[in-house]
């Protein structure tokens, strides 16, 4: 199914490519590549498709998950739909404590001696999908792997999911969207090499 949520994903301008006019990651990264999974949310197809992926996954590692659990903000729908598909309990993480109320980090019932798996839409270096493993950890929960639906692949998210011990997979990344560029898109081996360049320089 990587396949075609990559193809989906090119479609609908989740994930857009500029060689000419670099995008403007938050951190004020330039970069050729721009992903924003929040598009999914509006086609039915994809999101369903994203969603059995997510299933396919659970079944080839063997996972049997008692709580789904959504990265704040845009691994919460995807945590949504696949928790109702599976008919599990579903929670959901911000980013930091809330900062009145009871002060939570984890929103939705006690995840104290759960098995969870993580829901998350995108992974450039890792480091809000960690903490946000780590905040589950805290709460006393075993966290079986954090799922994406896209990864960049780079060396430094690789390195960060290795130190912290915590399973990372994606539906579709990187490689899978030059491959992609290439056999529906004619992608030049320049163009190819300059992506390659990129992602190998961060």
């Amino acid at each position: 199914m990587n396949k075609q949520i990559t193809k989906e994903l090119l479609e609908i301008g989740a994930v857009q490519i500029n060689l000419d006019t670099y995008f403007t990651w938050t951190s004020g990264l330039k970069s050729p590549i721009y992903c924003d999974n929040r598009l999914t949310m509006s086609y039915p197809k994809v999101r369903k498709n994203i969603a059995y992926a997510f299933i396919h996954m659970l079944e080839d590692d063997g996972f049997k998950p008692d709580v789904i659990a959504g990265c704040a903000t845009a691994g919460i729908p995807h945590a949504a739909w696949l928790s109702d598909l599976l008919d599990l309990p579903m929670v959901y993480v911000r980013s930091k404590p809330k900062g009145h109320g009871k002060g939570n980090q984890v929103e939705g019932a006690s995840v104290e001696g759960k098995k969870v798996l993580v829901i998350e839409d995108l992974i450039s270096t890792g480091g809000s999908s960690i903490e946000a493993a780590k905040a589950l950890q805290g709460a006393g929960a075993n966290v079986l792997a954090v799922y994406s639906i896209f990864t960049y692949g780079l060396n430094k998210s690789k390195h960060a999911f290795s130190q912290a011990n915590i399973t990372n997979r994606s539906i579709t990344g990187f490689d899978e969207l030059i491959q992609e560029l290439i056999d529906a898109l004619g992608l030049s081996e320049k163009e190819k090499i300059e992506l390659l360049t990129f992602r190998e320089s961060l």
